[in-house]
């Protein structure tokens, strides 16, 4: 019989885990402990800011941990991470200093919901996590500070830019038909080199872009390795992953790439595509299919009661107790909630929620939905928006399988776009900028 880990194993365990999710934010003491030996400087002010050598040494150790963590292979250079490196504190200094120029602030409280996510991923309590990372070299308020500025640059994107992307009905036609769909595939693996023109390239050197990604593509056919060309060459976001761009949904691949993954096989390449900034290369993977999506639907029906200063939580409870009571005994559910449910879209169609896919609701109204046969009305219960009875007036087997795919292609064209809108915006603040660079003899 399997002896229980003891507690000493289970904190061991979490350590572990802890370090696979938190590869991006851990420093090994060691390496610490190595950069306080160096003689620290300057090597680029930043606007009103700086970047010293012992931030670009600590942030190039972290994204070449979090390479290992990845099992990338082969590993990129020192050079080329020095460069992520550099370019990344580069890009975060500007970002925070444009998001407090606008006002844009992390509250207290949502720094330690974050925190507290964090911890509950990795099967932690805030302590244990807190615990781990001073093990690691970490102090736990530097880790506090680096999820501020985490969620203040998440905040200024959505604002300046993931939020205002519109994504038009025809633009999901277009995608679709684009995509075909053919041969029943579900998800692509994709390699992704992308050979960048300089900003206002002249046509010269647009060519010689070109020229450049065309023998890549020569040399990938002739039997080159794509992944090792990638971490040479390429400017794209997975350029250090040897431009591995993982398993993706077919209807959610770039719009740009759509047509060409759609009749590639696996092992192709394709390229150059010039658009946008430069030249794109590809090469297909792997890939996977699948059958039609079928769901099952619930068919529910509601009344809810909000609280408020007003209404306590059990008056809405022993509210809802009396009109659940009414129903059973034969008074019609369509009427009260009419007349009696806070929810105002579907009270006027007899509290009527229509068929949902499971993820549609709220987890908590959702649990107890589950639970009800056909027909039955749940007790009173709590949600985040109020005290709800439900009833549920059916269930089916749903094809939901160009629902889902026109989701997909929201998704990706609009993620498509967002992509396009922040290098855009990310570009025109590192071009109003004052940057001043100071890299002579980095290594040393």
């Amino acid at each position: 019989m399997a002896t229980a880990p003891t507690k000493m194993t289970r904190r061991r365990h979490l350590r572990n885990a802890l370090l696979a999710a938190l590869a991006c934010f851990l420093v090994s003491a060691a390496a610490i402990a190595e950069q306080a030996l160096l003689i620290d400087r300057i090597i680029a002010v930043v606007g009103e800011d700086v970047v010293m050598l012992s931030e670009l040494r600590i942030e190039a150790t972290k994204l070449s941990q979090r390479l290992q963590q990845k099992g990338v292979s082969p590993m990129p250079s020192v050079a080329a991470i020095q460069k992520q490196a550099f370019d990344s504190l580069i890009m975060n200094k500007l970002q925070l200093a444009e998001a407090a120029r606008l006002g844009i602030e992390a509250d207290e409280e949502t720094i330690t919901r974050a925190i507290n996510a964090i911890a509950q991923n990795n099967q932690m309590t805030v302590t244990e996590l807190r615990d781990a990372l001073q093990a690691e070299g970490m102090d736990f308020q530097t880790f506090r500070r680096t999820m501020r500025d985490e969620i203040v640059v998440r905040s200024l994107r959505n604002r300046e830019v993931t939020n205002r992307i519109q994504v038009t009905k025809s633009e999901v036609d277009s995608y679709l038909e684009r995509s075909g769909g053919a041969d029943g595939r579900t998800a692509v693996h994709l390699l992704y080199i992308l050979i960048e023109a300089p900003d206002g390239a002249t046509p010269t050197q647009r060519e010689e872009a070109r020229i450049q990604a065309s023998r890549l593509v020569e040399r990938i056919r002739g039997g080159d390795d794509f992944r090792s060309l990638a971490q040479e060459y390429s400017t794209g976001q997975n350029a250090l992953q040897g431009g591995d761009l993982d398993w993706i949904e077919v209807n959610s691949v770039p719009p740009l790439l759509q047509p060409y993954v759609a009749k590639m096989q696996v092992g192709e390449v394709q390229g150059p595509i010039s658009a946008g900034r430069g030249f794109h290369i590809i090469q297909l993977e792997d890939v996977r299919s699948g059958n039609s999506k079928i769901v099952r639907q619930t068919h529910p029906r509601h009344i809810l009661v909000r609280t408020d200063e007003l209404t306590s939580d059990e008056d809405a409870r022993r509210r809802l107790e009396q009109l659940r009571e009414r129903i059973l005994g034969g008074d019609d559910f369509d009427a009260l909630a009419r007349s009696n449910s806070d929810d105002k879209p579907s009270a006027i169609k007899g509290g009527d929620l229509g068929w949902s896919t499971p993820g549609n609701l709220v987890p908590a109204f959702e649990e107890q939905m589950d639970q009800l046969a056909i027909d039955e009305i749940s007790r009173p219960f709590k949600t985040q928006f109020g005290w709800h009875i439900v009833q549920v007036l059916g269930r089916r087997d749903y094809d939901a399988t160009d629902e889902t795919r026109r989701d997909q292609a929201t998704k990706a064209v609009r993620d498509e776009k967002a992509a396009e809108a922040l290098e855009n915006y990310l570009r025109k603040l590192r071009d109003e900028a004052y940057i001043e660079l100071r890299l002579d003899d980095i290594n040393n």
